[in-house]
């Protein structure tokens, strides 16, 4: 296996800075990559839902609360590509690699440490969460297989952001088609017992998409060694630095705190909502698995528009800066809206990839509606938070979404779902009002101009 050739964007001519073209040409690979990361979800989640509405169910509770866990480091990680756009901006190129180290240094053995922790504990915390019985011991099953893949998804982190920082988007997706066609081959054979493989269930699940995180990871590791790019970018070892990797800290974790206290909340919504049976966990899981459509597609908007406004940033190019993110909510918005569509016309062909249960069926339905209008707030909050950080501005969307998902979401998800009766479309409502509050708070803050005072 050949690792991709680096190559990254230079700055576009002043008449093209922060056109819906530029932004295009660079968030398009990521969109792919973010998508086929999806894909990888969503075969899980097929290949799952084959064994029945408790696996289903358990797929997506299990999985919320593992992504709650690791979302602290890889918020944290995606800060190498903060420093990295904003050093490859102001002409530092051989400083970009340390920044790649430094992240390393401080996000990997965490990572490890707080996944195998996890681990440990979750049997007695998924107890006290008072899910049932068959949907916790599921949900067991695949947590336990999943910390070491966990790991090597905290180095892919690093790694991609570190390439996405310099404006190459094509290798980390490479990495990630290479990684979801491993793991659609080991799903269809460990979950279900083909191709020679033992059954093994949700559990195979967990070992298929941990093979496929360390494949994708040792991809991106190939094109991070080349000699090509050690000559350009420093990306040659370098021992950790206490000071560096304070300073990237100070910038990472707002990123790692505002991620895993809002999953920490939607972890909870998704526990209440396990309360109401293990049909309304599986119309929710199918809910998240298509909203990732959207998800997805704003993600990588965001990842491109978190390079652009550091490099132009960095370049001292300010108005360009801003020139990128309208051009980014522009593409999020046309995107957002043909995502719309499809779940406004088409929800039975939708929920009937995922199951033929008739009261799962009967719950989604009505979800998918409200999902229409749900996925396109969301696409707006996340291209604003992408370019916020790429300004270095991490603290005050981390104080704002955190006290928006514990003072508002949950306060609603209760009100609507339980003493209105509304049951989980109700929970989804409050979601609704949620992501619809914290879209309008993000655009406030860039409206201040208050990022372009803020130095990493």
């Amino acid at each position: 296996m050949t690792a991709p050739i680096a190559s990254t964007a230079p700055l576009a001519p002043a008449s093209r800075a922060g056109s819906v073209r530029e932004v295009a040409q660079l968030a398009f690979p990521i969109v792919l990559t973010q998508m086929s990361q999806t894909v990888m979800h969503v075969v899980d989640s097929i290949f799952v839902g084959q064994l029945g509405a408790a696996q289903l169910g358990a797929l997506g509770f299990a999985g919320i609360w593992l992504w709650t866990v690791f979302s602290l480091f890889n918020g944290c990680a995606t800060g190498v590509q903060t420093f990295v756009s904003q050093t490859h901006g102001a002409g530092r190129d051989a400083e970009c690699g340390r920044w790649a180290w430094q992240g390393f240094y401080a996000v990997v053995p965490l990572t490890a440490l707080a996944l195998f922790g996890f681990a440990a504990v979750a049997e007695p915390l998924f107890a006290r969460l008072g899910t049932s019985e068959a949907l916790r011991e599921h949900a067991l099953d695949y947590v336990r297989m999943r910390p070491i893949g966990f790991t090597g998804f905290a180095l892919w982190i690093v790694l991609a952001a570190f390439f996405r920082g310099l404006g190459d988007t094509r290798t980390p997706l490479v990495a990630t088609l290479i990684a979801n066609a491993v793991n659609i081959v080991l799903d269809y054979g460990l979950v279900l017992g083909r191709l020679g493989l033992p059954a093994w269930g949700i559990a195979g699940a967990g070992v298929a998409t941990s093979i496929a995180e360390w494949v994708g990871a040792l991809v991106m590791l190939l094109a991070f060694a080349r000699p090509s790019l050690r000559r350009a970018y420093g990306t040659r070892p370098v021992a950790p630095d206490g000071a560096e990797i304070r300073r990237f800290l100070r910038t990472g974790a707002p990123i790692g705190g505002q991620w895993v206290l809002d999953m920490s909340a939607f972890a909870l919504f998704t526990t209440l909502v396990a309360r109401m049976g293990d049909a309304s966990m599986a119309a929710t899981q199918a809910m998240i698995s298509l909203l990732s459509l959207s998800f997805m597609q704003a993600i990588g908007i965001g990842l491109a528009t978190t390079t652009l406004v550091g490099r132009y940033k960095g370049a001292g190019s300010l108005d360009a800066a801003l020139r990128s993110l309208v051009s980014a909510l522009k593409l999020a918005v046309a995107l957002a809206l043909a995502v719309a569509a499809l779940f406004l016309l088409a929800p039975e062909a939708l929920i009937g990839l995922y199951t033929d249960d008739a009261e799962v069926l009967r719950l989604a339905r009505p979800l998918l509606a409200l999902g229409a209008a749900f996925q396109l707030f969301d696409a707006l909050q996340i291209v604003l938070s992408g370019a916020l950080r790429g300004a270095g501005d991490t603290r005050w969307p981390f104080v704002a979404q955190t006290l928006l998902a514990w003072a508002l979401r949950l306060p609603l998800v209760w009100l609507f779902a339980f003493v209105w009766e509304a049951g989980v479309v109700g929970a989804w409502y409050a979601e609704f009002v949620f992501i619809l509050v914290l879209a309008l708070a993000l655009g406030w803050r860039f409206r201040t101009g208050a990022w372009k005072e803020v130095a990493i």
